[in-house]
């Protein structure tokens, strides 16, 4: 099993830099556009005040089109588009839900676009235009319209975090909170979202009553340092994800809580960084607290691979498909995902140890 050979190497990394404790910086995009549909949403001017309220210049656009994108060649169109916030009414078309299993049974977006820099962003090649950050400010309609999806004695869950990480623009939007809320009052609906950031204080002391499933991302540390710019350290993620389970009473939110390893990648020394990792798990959540796991390797497709090698192009993402395994889904879709034999060692690796640490807390999926 290898992997690029620009990754740094496991000596290198167990120097005290390996132990970064930074929060995710908060994001404040240089230019932040409203659409008059946006404007004429109550939620819409809720999200103004928020923008307002921290500097921020606005844009009032004339018409819902969104322009000024795109620069004089794709490194400038990335770097104008991830620096813009635009804020729009999500199209009707974001009413029908789209199954998204195995994180959940349907999709519900409150945004599209990222402000992190993660070079394996699974956003590249899926949204179509340059990657502009935009906010929905019909959110109300949006949550009513989860209701349409719910089954009588069933738990049905809503993902919201397939286009976006929510907590990233929580302090400009508030739609993540508005999302606890609405899903605290629903008998059968679940919310789940997974975030690499750490701002977890607006969600603590919300009435989730227990719908709500708060997940953080987490990665080896060469992983989080190569390629995931822009997001919090390991630890900062860590604490976050402390307090999000810690009972109310001990000052923390009492949510359920996830842990997601993705996308996993067996960089040199990989099983003594997942070791470490899975050990500083253990250390954070040293109290009971209702937890799952997800597991997401790496794979890409031929047009993502193209679109990040245009974002990032002194990237070390091992993107060789010669050492790949090839996937096609009933579409007719191509992804490159590790060889059978590697998932094999890779999938036993991490059940082992995680019930070694965690007994009851389930593995969801393997992916």
């Amino acid at each position: 099993m290898t992997q690029a050979s620009l990754f740094p190497t496991l000596q290198q990394l167990t120097t005290p830099a390996a132990g970064r404790t930074h929060p995710a910086k908060i994001w404040l995009p240089k230019r932040v556009v409203f659409t008059p549909d946006a404007l004429d949403q109550p939620f819409g001017q809720q999200i103004l005040a928020r923008v307002e309220a921290h500097g921020l210049e606005i844009e009032r656009l004339k018409s819902n089109r969104l322009t000024g994108l795109r620069g004089s060649d794709t490194r400038e169109t990335y770097r104008n588009a991830k620096s813009t916030l635009a804020v729009v009414c999500a199209p009707p078309s974001a009413l029908r839900l789209q199954p998204t299993p195995p994180s959940a049974d349907w999709q519900m977006n409150l945004a599209e676009g990222c402000p992190a820099h993660c070079q394996y962003c699974y956003l590249a090649g899926s949204l179509s235009g340059p990657p502009v950050v935009k906010v929905f400010a019909n959110l109300p309609e949006l949550l009513m319209n989860t209701a349409a999806y719910e089954q009588p004695g069933r738990i049905t869950s809503f993902e919201v975090s397939c286009y976006t990480d929510v907590l990233a623009l929580e302090h400009l939007t508030g739609s993540l909170a508005e999302c606890v809320r609405y899903f605290g009052q629903r008998a059968v609906a679940r919310l789940r979202f997974v975030s690499k950031f750490n701002q977890v204080g607006p969600l603590l002391g919300l009435p989730h009553a227990g719908h709500t499933r708060a997940r953080i991302s987490l990665n080896a540390e060469p992983v989080v340092r190569q390629l995931e710019g822009g997001t919090a350290s390991v630890e900062a993620r860590l604490q976050a994800l402390r307090r999000l389970a810690l009972p109310v009473a001990e000052g923390g939110g009492g949510y359920p809580v996830g842990v997601v390893l993705a996308p996993i990648m067996p960089v040199p020394g990989w099983e003594q960084h997942y070791r470490q990792l899975l050990d500083r798990v253990a250390a954070a959540l040293d109290f009971p607290c209702d937890l799952t796991l997800e597991c997401i390797t790496h794979r890409f497709t031929p047009g993502s691979k193209q679109v990040l090698l245009d974002w990032y192009p002194a990237t070390v993402l091992d993107l060789d498909e010669a050492t790949r395994a090839v996937k096609r889904n009933k579409f007719g879709g191509t992804k490159y995902v590790y060889p059978p034999a590697d998932m094999h060692t890779l999938k036993q690796f991490f059940q082992q140890e995680w019930q070694q640490r965690f007994p009851q807390a389930p593995l969801l999926y393997w992916t």
